[in-house]
């Protein structure tokens, strides 16, 4: 593997930002002051920064209910992020979406989804949607492993492999779908192997090494823009928090909590970087506070902005009706 350290250190502050905002989330959540549930993407930041950075603004994600990190990685408003979190008027959805269901259509953001699954199905039609417009671009479906034994993933498959659609599936296999062990709920060792039976190539890599995740999702991509269809990326890593903040985690013991969190991506990445000159305490230290501060920017942002108006509660909800003689 050629290392280019340029977009190797763009990444690792991908990822450090990914690392401090969740750690912020994390903090507020704590304190009571952001409502709703909070699944921290912690330990899983190679994964969006590997396969976003190669991603243009015009290509499109969907993400899932563990999805602030797609979301960072894409290019998102820390500021409009925050605010909907906290579930404020001047939030990305105007804060009816709240963690789970963040969107910015004008970055590719489709949508951050509840639902187990069902982004593979949403991003399968956004890439029917550039292929019949003849675009080049590409659709990105972020899932858990949770997501693979779920119908519509299996129905996107087939769709997007029998249509030769540009849409990557990647599945985030970090050991547990909510509280089950991977190994509990699959009989196979390798999730990619499931690309086999729909006809399309699959690959396992390390979640946690940038630089193949990066490399990996590359070549599907420039497939996909070439015409060449889906592309199955099972990315094994590992969520340092619960799946849910709160969560006691009886499923599994501190000490292999401890194991994975030495293979954590950012100290790995970090390593490379110390090692050959890119980085040094006084590149990190700087590279720290600009995000830290653009994070207590974007909280006071959400703090001082205004809640929502009652009778915004049926807006953004229904869309007037569109003839079809005036669809483009």
């Amino acid at each position: 593997m050629n290392t280019n350290y340029s977009d190797l250190l763009e990444m690792y502050k991908t990822m450090i930002k990914i690392r401090l905002v969740e750690t912020k989330v994390m903090k507020l959540f704590e304190q009571s002051e952001m409502p709703g549930f909070i699944h921290s993407y912690i330990g899983e930041e190679a994964v969006a920064a590997g396969i976003c950075f190669n991603l243009n603004q015009k290509d499109m994600i969907t993400s899932t209910h563990r999805g602030h990190g797609h979301l960072i990685a894409k290019g998102c408003k820390l500021d409009l992020f925050f605010a909907e979190l906290y579930g404020k008027s001047t939030g990305y959805c105007k804060g009816k979406g709240g963690s789970m269901h963040v969107a910015d259509l004008d970055l590719g953001i489709l949508g951050a989804n509840g639902v187990v699954g069902a982004g593979s199905a949403i991003a399968s039609g956004a890439a029917l949607s550039i292929k019949m417009k003849n675009e080049n671009n590409v659709a990105v479906a972020f899932v858990g492993d949770g997501a693979v034994n779920i119908g519509p993933f299996h129905e996107s498959l087939n769709l997007a492999s029998v249509w030769a659609l540009p849409v990557i599936f990647v599945v985030e296999n970090n050991g547990f779908a909510d509280f089950i062990r991977t190994e509990d709920h699959l009989k196979i060792d390798k999730i990619s192997k499931r690309a086999a039976g729909y006809g399309m190539p699959g690959h396992t890599v390390d979640g946690n090494n940038v630089e193949e995740v990066y490399e990996i999702s590359k070549d599907a991509i420039l497939n996909a823009k070439n015409g060449k269809g889906p592309t199955l990326i099972e990315c094994v890593t590992y969520r340092h928090r619960g799946h849910y903040e709160g969560d006691p985690q009886p499923y599994r013991t501190k000490e292999e909590v401890d194991e994975w969190k030495k293979k954590d991506p950012i100290k790995l990445t970090e390593k490379i970087l110390l090692d050959n000159k890119i980085l040094n305490n006084e590149i990190i230290n700087s590279i720290t506070n600009e995000i830290n501060n653009e994070i207590e920017d974007a909280v006071n942002f959400a703090r001082n902005s205004s809640e929502p108006e009652l009778e915004e509660s049926f807006k953004d909800i229904y869309t007037d009706l569109v003839e079809r003689d005036n669809l483009v």
